[in-house]
């Protein structure tokens, strides 16, 4: 077997809407292609052997043991692949459980699709699988060795990519909540919500926490100052910062038992408690030196009692929890080493801060303290016994939480959130050590320790003992209050034709309603006035780069099938999707073999819209209408058609639809009609001449509309909306070069050329076409191209793209000709294979009144080479330039010839 190729889908995607997370292998099985798992010999008592867990796969049969069944009787080894790439991440703590084989047009060869949890593991996991099959088919096994160490290498993945407790506590409200989120490039960041209502996160610190009151929590003596001059009970300490000033810091403090930490340390690091000698402090000393940042050293007054923290969001107190140091209890016949080594065996606790808890390790602190309580970790302490381990209460060290929340006094819940506000955190963890949590701080002469920011929620979020406390409900509340979107309207295009200049159109007319619009097309992103990006910036990337832009009020996405297929889409539902149409392009590439596989791919995008949004359907293209049984949003049609039977029917029902009729681009709702403008008044028209930028305008007028936008808005936008080459470039852009015009269109499929043809053969001159197409389409449409040119033109110039596509240079201008040829109609046509040779040599022989038509490569290199010539005008019909839709173009008189060079 070899792996072809391996992708990672992000988003909603051609296999799954609602399994966003896939990755999908090309698979040829090579000499296994012929070969179900029923003809390889050992293979199914091989695979059992190693993987008996397979039994729990259900598979198509939809019970325990279907999948082995499946084997049993004879599956391909693709299919086997996938449930052995779901396994091993199961086995490796990562539940998964989608997977779909499919085979491709190319005889043995299988798309392989299964889910992941991390996009690392899921890559490992599918060469992994194909390994292990692989072995088994050749030996009958696979070795125990290599199969621990793959499991070995997906949980360190899976540890490696895991955002921490308090970073997935949260994310996991917000996504309860619906509200979208991604990982930021630098600083561990999250960000919750799309453009202006985004929010930032890393851990539990958000863009609402004051850098002064981080920074002020972080200063642990100057906390304390500012606490003591507000009345809260504090430690007596002091802050030194040479070992010869320990000595008399102690009698400042009023002698033994001290506390001896950094001035500037985190989770419990450095700090040592209960200090009762000499000794003891200056070991204390150096290890709270070793932690400092600033190699300073604060002296505290020991409090005894209880390590409480609380947890304040927003102002106010949302959970308690009694840490507990890490500790073993004596059973009378356990060494304290055997209990340390049955407490870890609890499945919550692991290494790191990734776990419910921690696992208790023992170190030099650890046998001190033992050592004072007059043990060694070969003792076997009495039944009941407590050993303490650490002497801070710190989860990462090994402690406990037990959930406190309900009994708390509630003076003491007005002192913890008064700290919070005095000291200036949105989300505050304060420690307060006491005897009893019920009885006021004052009266047990206990004291707040300490204030946190960027507090850890695992304690509140999964307690050792008590109830769980969802703390990360009232982050969100914080920063979604009811009410507050997180989310930006996503208004999303796509189809085969038509896509960038619907989607700037859209882009347009929402300008007017003052809104900051980002947009994406295949010239470049865009955000407001200004381009961000140049280039095809169709696919989730740039998408992203929109819903992530802090200014962007609205989205209007231009969506090509290419990154659908490649990554999935961007974001997880969109207001307004817009399906223009669908025809015979791309097929070929990517395993899109049909018009109607590709149909499907288009469809994802309608099938993404919310349920409250609207899918906007072309109700002319039958494999656009069939797409409304998948979507659970409203529907509206457009059609230009006013006699259109699905139309006719929606609007019968209430729907909402768009239609162009008697010369009006009309918006309909039930039993009223709407004219919006003369279609002959919109300049992306052409004067009414372009059927297809018509189209272009109903569909984007629709989805405007079913968005919100006001019809005056609407009338404006499509008033100051011209084909261009500033704001459509590279479709249908018409320059007056004195004698005669030129037009460039970016038209590249069979669609695109009919399409520009209903324009074309309206022009009352000599036509002169100079054709091409991307060189990674089939020979038929190729063929295709050349006999549509025949029909559109006098005069045929046939030019390549400099990029080939892996095609041999000439060989698609030589499936042009042999379609030109086809055709058999009247007309000149010569082979120039350099597109700007070509272009040149029809400006140069235009003769008066003609029309030469340029379908580039890229539209930008076209663009100069007229902007070259000096335009004396650019975007309007002449007078009498054109016919009207429907009459005939004349006569062509032209001689057939053929020639090439």
């Amino acid at each position: 077997m070899k792996i072809l190729r391996i992708q990672t889908l992000r988003g909603p995607n051609y296999w799954s809407i609602k399994r966003q997370n896939l990755i999908l292998m090309r698979l040829d099985l090579e000499d296994l292609a012929e070969k179900p798992s029923s003809d390889i010999p050992g293979f199914y008592r091989g695979i059992t052997q190693v993987l008996p867990s397979l039994i729990e796969h259900y598979c198509s049969p939809g019970y325990r043991g279907g999948f082995l069944e499946r084997l049993q009787e004879g599956t391909m080894m693709g299919h086997v692949v996938e449930h052995v790439a779901l396994e091993l991440q199961e086995l490796a703590g990562m539940p998964v459980g989608f997977g779909r084989t499919r085979e491709t047009a190319t005889p043995g060869v299988y798309q392989v699709v299964f889910e992941y949890l991390n996009e690392q593991a899921g890559r490992y996991a599918a060469r992994a699988a194909v390994r292990l099959c692989r072995s088994i088919v050749d030996t009958g096994t696979y070795p125990q060795s290599e199969l621990e160490q793959d499991l070995k290498d997906l949980k360190e993945l899976w540890a490696e990519a895991s955002l921490g407790p308090s970073t997935e506590t949260l994310i996991k409200e917000a996504q309860y909540r619906q509200i979208p989120w991604f990982h930021l490039s630098a600083r561990s960041m999250i960000q919750l919500g799309y453009g202006v209502h985004q929010k930032r996160l890393q851990a539990s610190l958000t863009d609402h926490t004051s850098i002064l009151g981080v920074e002020l929590a972080c200063d642990k003596e100057g906390t304390k100052k500012i606490l003591r001059d507000a009345g809260v009970p504090v430690p007596v300490g002091t802050v030194i910062h040479y070992l010869d000033e320990l000595e008399d810091a102690i009698a400042e403090v009023g002698g033994y038992p001290i506390v001896v930490k950094p001035l500037d340390g985190n989770h419990g690091r450095g700090i040592t408690i209960n200090v009762t000698s000499h000794e003891e402090a200056e070991t204390a000393y150096d290890l709270a030196t070793a932690a400092s940042k600033t190699k300073s050293v604060i002296i505290e007054r020991y409090y005894t009692g209880k390590d409480h923290r609380l947890l304040v969001v927003n102002g106010n107190l949302v959970a308690v929890a009694e840490r507990v140091p890490a500790h073993v209890v004596g059973d009378g016949k356990s060494t304290i080493q055997e209990l340390i080594e049955d407490t870890n065996k609890d499945p919550r606790r692991g290494v790191g801060h990734d776990n419910v808890l921690t696992k208790i390790t023992v170190d030099r602190n650890s046998l001190g303290l033992l050592e004072r309580q007059g043990y060694t970790l070969d003792s076997v302490p009495p039944r009941g016994v407590t050993c303490y381990l650490r002497a801070t209460a710190n989860l990462s060290t090994g402690g406990i939480a037990i959930d406190r929340t309900e009994e708390i006094h509630p003076e003491n819940i007005w002192l913890a959130q008064r700290v919070a506000k005095i000291i200036g955190l949105d989300i505050c963890g304060i420690d307060m050590v006491t005897a009893d949590i019920r009885i006021p701080l004052r009266e047990t002469g206990g004291a707040i320790v300490e204030v946190n920011a960027a507090p850890g929620l695992r304690m509140h979020v999964s307690p050792s003992v008590g109830l769980p406390r969802n703390v990360a409900a009232a982050v969100m509340d914080m920063l979604f209050p009811p009410g507050k979107p997180s989310r930006i309207p996503i208004l999303a295009v796509t189809g085969t034709n038509g896509k960038t200049t619907t989607t700037r159109l859209i882009a347009h007319i929402i300008k007017q309603t003052k809104r900051t619009v980002g947009y994406t097309t295949t010239d470049g992103t865009y955000i407001g006035d200004y381009m961000v990006e140049k280039g095809d910036n169709t696919g989730p990337q740039s998408a992203e780069l929109i819903l992530k832009d802090p200014t962007v009020e609205v989205a209007v996405l231009e969506t090509a099938r290419g990154g659908i297929l490649r990554s999935g889409l961007a974001f997880d539902a969109c207001d307004v999707g817009v399906v223009l149409n669908v025809s015979a392009d791309h097929l070929g590439i990517g395993d899109i073999e049909t018009i109607e596989q590709m149909a499907r791919v288009k469809s994802v995008l309608a099938e993404t819209v919310m349920s409250s949004g609207y899918a906007v359907l072309n109700a002319d293209d039958p494999l656009v209408v069939a797409m409304a049984e998948r979507v659970k949003a409203h529907i509206a049609y457009f059609s230009m058609n006013p006699d259109n039977d699905i139309l006719r029917s929606h609007i019968r029902q209430g729907g909402l639809g768009a239609v162009y009729e008697n010369g009006y681009l009309s918006i309909l709702n039930g039993d009223w009609t709407l004219r919006i403008e003369k279609a002959e008044n919109v300049p992306l028209t052409m004067g009414g001449l372009a059927p297809f930028m018509i189209a272009n305008a109903l569909a984007a007028s629709l989805a405007a509309f079913a968005h919100g936008v006001e019809i005056e808005e609407l009338r404006a936008g499509l008033a100051t909306f011209v084909a261009s080459s500033k704001q459509t470039p590279g479709r249908m852009n018409l320059f007056d070069l004195g004698g005669y015009h030129a037009l460039i269109d970016y038209a590249h499929n069979a669609a695109g050329y009919q399409a520009l043809g209903e324009f074309v053969r309206n022009w009352p001159g000599e036509r002169i076409g100079v054709v091409g197409g991307p060189g990674d389409r089939r020979d038929e449409d190729f063929v295709n191209l050349g006999k549509l040119s025949a029909d559109i033109f006098d005069r045929i110039i046939v030019k390549e793209d400099y990029d080939t596509r892996g095609r041999a240079r000439g060989d698609a201008a030589k499936y042009i000709c042999q379609g030109i040829d086809a055709a058999q109609k009247k007309v000149r046509y010569e082979t120039i294979i350099d597109e700007t040779k070509a272009i040149n040599t029809a400006l140069d022989e235009a003769p008066q009144g003609s029309l030469v038509v340029i379908l580039p490569e890229s539209v930008s290199p076209a663009l100069r080479l007229i902007e070259a010539r000096k335009p004396v005008g650019e975007g309007s019909v002449p007078p009498n330039g054109a016919k009207p839709p429907g009459q005939p173009g004349g006569e062509r008189s032209a001689e057939y010839s053929s020639s090439a060079s």
